[in-house]
């Protein structure tokens, strides 16, 4: 199938044309006709699959049969909710892009910074609004914004908002919401809770389902090391200085660890910098831009902060801190090994989290790598006592050199 297969405008064709899509990916196949058709959606699908097309594109499309050239004064029509502001940011400028020869207009809307501009738009007019709950909610109770005109409702990365303690705030913004609104939830997991909320808000949906959260990247090359956790910050200083990384996104579990591996590495000289809640959100995005722009080598974050990042050809992710949630495992290092691209994905693991590794193993299903040869493994020389590493590696060889790692990077990116 190819996008212009789907019915979609003339001017929308042109705009993803003009971005290089050509082939729709398996979620954007499945999800564009079914809101095409006016239907409810739960789509879960994990990071670089290209779900935010699948919702945006759609919706463009009937916004702009809904409003064609019409000079009367814009109301919201569409909304969509997202935890964090750099996932916003990320959805406000696919909207644009792919609303490029449209009269639609989106606003970002997110806390952490003055609302006056934002309230200046809003007062203008506006179709498309993205916004994170807290401002969303702040704005309407200052009479600024009004849903009462709602088309499409999108609750975008749902088990983030629920794991961020949105819940309560997304059952607010879904009554402030026509009944007869479209409503579409996006969710990389979808646990009970998820189920939950889309049985109460919903109305019979189709489901779709691409890339099944046990599965990881086929060309991503996994490998682990043993070490002990007093050693992880020596190690991860020893793999950027000996193998010349860079383009580094580190994992960590908590925003305290993460501050504290971006100093180890800076008093040794290593340009890095952390994202994650604590920030500010023009901090974070400061550094979001500097890492992009390569202006900064090593970007660590944490799993919340770091589901807004969206950069093509990342070629290294780092696992300092093991997930205890296997399929976390999963999300991470599919930062790497995106739309056909290479990728090395690297985990440490210390001898109490080796509970965590067995429990990915159990959902990967695949041999990863045991690197032996490094200089701080577990004390006592082996990953546990009487046990021996696994030698086969279906993810690919251990010590490719960077250009071999990501010599399939140069193919476009077509979502």
């Amino acid at each position: 199938m190819l996008f212009e297969d789907l019915s979609l405008s003339k001017s929308i064709q042109k705009a993803v044309y003009e971005l290089g899509y050509l082939e729709p990916t398996p979620i954007q196949q499945q999800a564009i006709p079914a809101i095409l058709n006016q239907k409810d959606v739960i789509g879960c699908a994990q990071t670089g699959t290209g779900k935010t097309a699948a919702f945006a594109i759609p919706i463009i499309h009937q916004l702009h049969r809904i409003v064609g050239s019409s000079k009367k004064t814009k109301q919201i029509r569409c909304l969509v909710v997202t935890p964090t502001r750099e996932l916003a940011v990320q959805i406000g400028q696919n909207f644009d892009q792919y609303a490029k020869y449209t009269n639609l207009t989106q606003l970002t809307i997110f806390g952490g910074v003055s609302q006056i501009p934002q309230v200046d738009v809003l007062r203008k007019g506006i179709d498309v609004l993205i916004a994170t709950p807290g401002r969303l909610l702040d704005l309407h109770k200052q009479g600024f914004i009004d849903l009462d005109h709602l088309h499409c409702l999108v609750l975008d990365e749902a088990d983030q908002m629920l794991d961020m303690g949105f819940v309560n705030d997304v059952k607010k913004i879904v009554k402030l919401t026509p009944s007869n609104r479209q409503t579409l939830l996006f969710s990389a997991t979808m646990p009970m809770a998820i189920r939950e909320l889309a049985e109460m808000f919903l109305k019979d949906p189709v489901s779709v389902t691409v890339s099944p959260v046990s599965s990881t990247a086929e060309k991503v090359e996994q490998r682990i090391y043993f070490v002990d956790k007093s050693d992880k910050r020596n190690l991860l200083y020893h793999l950027i200085r000996n193998e010349k990384l860079s383009d580094v996104l580190v994992f960590s579990r908590t925003k305290h660890g993460a501050d504290n591996v971006v100093k180890s590495l800076r008093k040794k000289g290593v340009a890095a910098e952390a994202i994650h809640g604590d920030k500010s959100q023009n901090a974070r995005q400061r550094v979001l831009d500097a890492f992009k722009a390569k202006e900064v080598g090593v970007l660590v974050a944490t799993d919340i902060a770091a589901r807004g990042i969206d950069i093509d050809q990342l070629p290294f992710v780092i696992n300092f801190d093991l997930p205890n949630i296997p399929e976390t495992y999963v999300h991470r290092i599919g930062r790497t090994g995106r739309a056909g691209n290479g990728g090395i994905a690297i985990s440490f693991c210390g001898k109490d989290e080796k509970p965590y590794w067995k429990d990915i193993e159990k959902l990967i299903k695949v041999d990863v790598k045991v690197i032996q040869d490094h200089p701080y493994p577990w004390k006592d020389g082996s990953p546990e006592a009487g046990e021996k590493p696994k030698s086969s590696n279906r993810s690919g060889g251990a010590h490719k050199s960077r250009k071999s790692a990501t010599s399939k990077q140069n193919k476009k990116r077509w979502y």
